[in-house]
């Protein structure tokens, strides 16, 4: 953490809101799938095995992660009790003289310390690792189970035993504190943190931190999380009947309490208040002793910095409070360097991570021993902040077992991650539409001061699980769908039809149109036509038209499209055997080519072209005995040698075909033909197109940069020196814009383009992945590819490539209802005007991100209406128009705003907006701004929204509690902060994938789904309960895995029982797993079967095959491993969750004073 920035006080959190509904996807990671049982996460129940947990307060269950009703959490603390969303337990500095404690660092009581926890030996606890997004429904957050208990405060003073012997002792030691007394006799759990701990509260009171001298105590009457509320509680909220507000004052001195020496360099620095004193020098010096600093360097941009040491120091007297805010009073001389005067609330000192630190301070046996060192106050304890695994387990609880009904305006969806059914009646599926908020400012003035950006995640082509029906295709003839005569809208549920049926008012721009007489019928006594249930367009949110040749490009209807197959033969591509598995796969491969619905065979035709410094045509005409080969060697003016016999029908031409692919690795098995071209092969497969009149997607399968002469050459520009300097972006920016244009050319004629890359060296992504980027395509890279253990992924993100349901030359266009419009617009496309959205290609996986904002006002009364419309050629070669409705509702109130929110939507758009950034402003720029925002968003709920409540609290709306840990994960993400392994080549890649993920995507990629194995039901069908991202919840004996959507890694303990490593590797001891399988072996045991059965269950779940990592503990593999612990500090200067909480706080309390 930087060692000057301000401190912070100590935050309360907002409370619980109703649980957030969230979407399910198709099987989503942690959902039951079809015929699983929902629970798949079941709570977190603490710690890992072996280690037990410290006895919970009463009134703490874990499962709920909030004390519970009637279960009074009482902190028998001599200083106070908990206001309903405190924020957490304090741990108190070292007594003079003493060394610092290796781990639970001790703070006066009066700070909260926020710190990062290091990882011991035995890791369970909860991680202070920023988690990725995710979107926080409305109750806890993600990791099931792993509640966002607060943990009660505990006593203020709390002594410390001698550091326990071994972990077994420290088992002990926990077993035997109970949290909420005056005195707990046992040390932090090892791994839990350095720096006092405080725990901080549950998200939904508000909590005085320690130090401020007023506790407002968590009664008995305060409840549970509302998960079950009503969606809309406030956040905040004021004691309940029945709480008392105790407002005792800290004792301010503390007797054998000295400041350690400036020279000492205690690693957190602290935060001057907030009030406006100076920030103090940061302290130089160094550690102490086994301690590094916590937190980023001090030049790392907003990073959380380390709080400052207490100021309740000894010799330092009593005084008025500051500036009104009841706190320790400030120093009558002036404090120890690099100490300034703790605010209200403030987290106190932090601690830099002790890295081994295996109890409490080693050498201080007598630590607190009667006379006169306060016991420590506990450090901000990462159960009692909001939890991601424990919002997706309420919502999964409580919003999965019903459908999710689309009739009326404005609902929040269940969570992505919770499995659901869908039921359309009027409003599009969230599987097809989800955006930021349900319920949107009436003005725009509204909107400003909230800075919650108003956005859709749009995914036109979703695919739907199959109990739910896909969407309806309608046929008007040859008059065509019916629509408003001034704004073009499509008939849909919200026209409204007047005088008898005989014209209809657009719900979008409210002009009057006369019904066409074909389509004209009466209406009821409720004014709704009789034929409501028979037609899709006015009953349902989602449907198709069939489009008229109006529609289509030069007034006639298209061709079926086409695939080219493009593959790179130089020395590399077959030298690795990849040239072989490609022509052996497309054998098979191409009886699997989409086709509508009834159809007997693909309409789809297929080309072959092979390339190095030239280009080989083929000629595989049905008629011909063999194969014929035209070699253009003008790659400076590409054009296609032959017309007939180069697209053709895979069943006519099936012996041709066949004898070609056998022919091609035989061909090119001798080449010394090292260099490449890229340009001219799109141009190649870009003009085939033209000559057929037809779209198409070229598949290219492409091995290094290409440096041969020829349009688009390109040169190796990578550079880590630029990292983090002003011309960083000009690693994200294409070299050349020969691409551009020639993307633009492609769009123009449905000309799709898929890449697969399998570098060995810096390619230039940034560049070759422009015209897949905007022609809808995707991109797919294997570094390094080496046959074993690459060619399944390969392979299976090949097969899944070529079946998936595509449509071609789209163009999407989002239509509102007067007050807002669509302004800006996020994914892999190209625009050629401000409102059109234009895909060479769209296929079910791409989604489309669109901000809206106010050009006029909104009412509360009709709300606010969206329609989707996507106009694409089927892979039959029928052009259709799919239609998706959204209804949302309008709201003069900020509370009602916030209350509607989705998390996960909300970090998708701003992961979209700041991976754009990158583009145009230096990374630190683009980071800075992230944080300010989301500081902005939080600031206005509590100012607006939340009851008055002291400034050290923390308040969090409940629906976006997960808020700082998801946007603490985007920050940390490879492409704002890489670590030194990170190439070039992976941001621009990773930067390009995240652009068109869609929702489920994205909260899994920034916070990924961690699995306990070894708790795995064998004789149940669903998935072990997750649990948050942190190296404090593994176990040593214990074997987790942990997902990504683009990897799945297997960590496997140093202390597994050699009996489940023998069930699952097959090998006899720890020593002998082989880390590079890239694949469980089938063993006949229950326990492999269940462990391959959920990886299966896993891939099933995700757009591309995930590359399975097994990492041994303690093995070199484990540093990537740790880099997806995201609630952790990362190695690349990320802050952990914890640390970021804070960092968070005083940004908020900056802007509200």
């Amino acid at each position: 953490m930087s060692v000057n920035q301000q401190a912070h006080t100590g935050p309360p959190y907002g409370q619980p809101q109703p649980g957030y509904q969230g979407y399910q996807q198709p099987a989503y990671g942690g959902q039951s799938l079809p015929g699983v049982p929902r629970s798949q996460y079941g709570a977190y129940n603490g710690p890992m095995p072996e280690y037990q947990q410290p006895v919970p307060p009463q009134g703490y269950f874990p499962s709920l992660g909030f004390p519970s009703k009637g279960s009074p959490v009482s902190l028998n603390s001599d200083s106070s009790s908990l206001a309903p969303n405190f924020i957490g337990s304090l741990r108190a500095p070292p007594t003079s003289g003493a060394p610092p404690p290796a781990s639970g660092a001790s703070h006066p009581s009066g700070h909260l310390a926020y710190s990062q926890f290091e990882h011991g030996d035995v890791q369970n606890g909860i991680p202070a690792s920023a988690a990725p997004m995710q979107r926080p429904p409305a109750s806890q957050p993600f990791l099931p189970g792993s509640g966002s208990t607060p943990v009660s405060q505990p006593s203020a003073f709390q002594q410390y035993g001698p550091p326990p012997a071994s972990v077994q002792q420290l088992s002990n030691h926990m077993a035997g504190m109970t949290i909420g007394t005056a005195t707990a006799s046992a040390p932090p759990p090892a791994g839990l943190g350095y720096g006092p701990p405080t725990s901080v509260p549950p998200v939904s009171g508000s909590f005085s931190p320690p130090g401020s001298g007023l506790y407002t105590p968590y009664s008995a009457t305060q409840g549970p999380p509302p998960t079950s509320v009503p969606q809309g509680l406030p956040v905040a909220q004021p004691p309940f009947p029945g709480q008392t507000v105790s407002t005792q004052r800290l004792p301010t001195q503390v007797p054998g309490f000295a400041p350690p020496p400036p020279s000492t360099g205690v690693g957190p620095s602290s935060y001057p208040p907030t009030t406006g004193a100076p920030r103090p020098p940061a302290m130089p010096g160094p550690p102490l002793p086994g301690q590094t600093l916590a937190g980023p360097p001090s030049s790392q941009p907003n990073h959380v910095t380390s709080p400052p040491p207490p100021a309740a120091l000894a010799g330092l007297h009593p005084g008025p409070p500051m500036s009104g805010l009841h706190g320790p009073p400030p120093p009558t001389h002036p404090p120890q360097p690099g100490y300034q005067m703790q605010q209200n609330g403030s987290f106190g000192q932090v601690r830099g991570p002790q890295p081994n630190y295996g109890g409490a301070y080693p050498g201080t046996p007598n630590y607190g021993s009667p006379p006169g060192p306060p016991p420590p106050p506990k450090r901000l304890d990462p159960d009692s902040i909001p939890s991601p695994i424990q919002v997706i387990e309420d919502d999964r609880s409580n919003r999965g077992s019903e459908p999710f009904v689309t009739g009326a305006r404005g609902q929040v969806p269940p969570l992505v991650t919770t499995n659901f059914l869908v039921k359309d009646q009027g409003n599009a599926s969230p599987r097809y539409i989800r955006c930021t908020s349900y319920n949107i400012p009436c003005t725009s003035d509204m909107a400003k001061q909230s800075q919650v950006p108003l956005a859709a995640v749009i995914k036109p082509l979703a695919t739907l699980p199959p109990e739910e029906t896909l969407p309806y295709l309608v046929d008007h003839g040859e008059s065509g769908p019916v629509r408003c005569n001034r704004c073009k809208a499509y008939m849909c549920p919200f026209m409204q039809f007047i005088e008898g049926g005989r014209r209809f008012q657009c719900c979008f721009c409210s002009c009057v149109t006369e019904v066409p007489p074909h389509y004209f019928q009466h209406l009821d006594h409720t004014g709704k036509r009789v034929d409501f249930y028979d037609r899709p367009e006015l009953s349902l949110g989602s449907y198709e038209f069939l489009a008229t040749v109006d529609y289509c490009k030069n007034n006639k209807f298209p061709s079926p499209p086409a695939f080219i197959f493009m593959i790179d033969v130089s020395y590399n591509a077959v030298k690795s055997g990849l040239v072989r598995l490609i022509c052996e796969e497309l054998k098979s491969l191409l009886d699997y080519l989409p086709r509508e619905g009834n159809m007997e065979e693909s309409a789809i035709r297929v080309g072959f072209v092979t390339y190095n410094k030239v280009l080989h045509f083929y000629n595989v005409k049905s008629s011909l005995a063999q194969p014929q080969m035209m070699v253009v060697s003008d790659v400076a003016d590409m054009f296609v040698p032959l017309l007939d016999g180069f697209l053709v029908n895979v069943n006519e031409s099936r012996t041709v075909i066949t004898s070609l692919l056998d022919q091609i690795p035989e061909m090119f098995a001798d080449t010394r033909e090292t260099e490449t071209v890229f340009a001219p092969v799109i141009q190649a497969g870009l003009e085939a197109l033209k000559a057929a009149e037809c779209a198409g997607k070229l598949f290219i399968f492409h091995t290094s940069l290409p440096i041969a002469e020829a349009p688009g050459k390109l040169k190796n520009r990578d550079d880590r020196k630029l990292i983090n300097t002003d011309k960083e972006k000009t690693l994200f920016q294409p070299q050349t814009s020969f691409y551009n244009n020639l993307a633009k050319d492609c769009v123009a004629q449905g000309c799709c383009v898929d890449l697969f890359l399998f570098p060995n060296q810096y390619l230039d992504v940034a560049t070759l992945g422009v015209v897949p980027y905007q022609t809808g395509g995707s991109i797919y890279k294997y570094a390094y590819f080496q046959l074993e253990t690459d060619q399944d992924r390969f392979l299976n993100d090949l097969r899944r490539d070529v079946q998936k349901e595509v449509g071609f030359d789209a163009v999407m266009r989002v239509r509102t209802s007067t007050g807002i419009r669509a302004t800006d617009f996020f994914g892999a496309f190209y625009m050629s005007n401000t409102t059109d959205v234009e895909m060479a290609g769209l296929d079910c996986d791409k989604t489309i991100t669109v901000e809206f904002k106010h050009d006029d006002k909104l009412s509360e009364d009709s709300g606010a209406l969206l329609q989707c419309a996507l106009l694409y050629t089927s892979c039959a070669g029928q052009r259709r128009l799919r239609i998706h409705n959204l209804s949302l509702n309008c709201c003069t109130q900020l509370a009602d705003l916030y209350r509607n929110c989705e998390t996960d939507t909300l970090i998708n758009y701003l992961a979209k907006y700041a991976y754009r950034g990158v583009l145009s402003s230096p990374v630190k720029t683009v980071r800075d701004a992230l944080i300010n925002q989301c500081a902005q968003i939080l600031a206005c709920y509590r100012k607006n929204c939340a009851s008055p409540s002291s400034a050290g609290q923390l308040i969090l709306p409940e629906c976006m509690k997960l808020l700082p840990v998801y946007l603490n994960c985007v920050l940390k993400s490879d492409v704002l902060q890489p670590g030194p392994e990170v190439t070039t080549d992976d941001r621009a890649y990773i930067r390009q994938l995240v652009t068109s993920m869609d929702v489920a995507e994205t909260n899994v990629f920034f916070y990924p789904r961690l699995l306990p194995l070894t708790k795995a039901d064998v004789d149940s069908d669903s998935l072990p309960a997750a649990i948050r991202n942190s190296e404090e919840r593994l176990s040593k004996g214990d074997i987790y895995l942990l997902e990504n959507g683009l990897n799945i890694f297997v960590w496997v303990g140093v202390s597994v029982q050699q009996g489940l490593i023998q069930n699952l590797f097959g090998v006899s001891s720890f020593g002998q797993i082989s880390n590079t399988l890239s694949a469980l072996p089938v063993l006949e045991n229950p326990f492999s079967k269940k462990v391959r059965s959920i990886v299966d269950m896993l891939q099933g779940q995700r757009s591309r095959y995930m590359k399975l990592i097994i990492v041994k503990q303690e093995d070199k593999l484990e540093m990537l491993f740790k880099h997806f612990l995201v609630e952790d500090k990362s190695l690349s200067g990320g802050a952990s969750y914890v640390d970021f909480l804070c960092h968070m706080h005083k940004e908020i309390r900056q802007l509200l004073s």
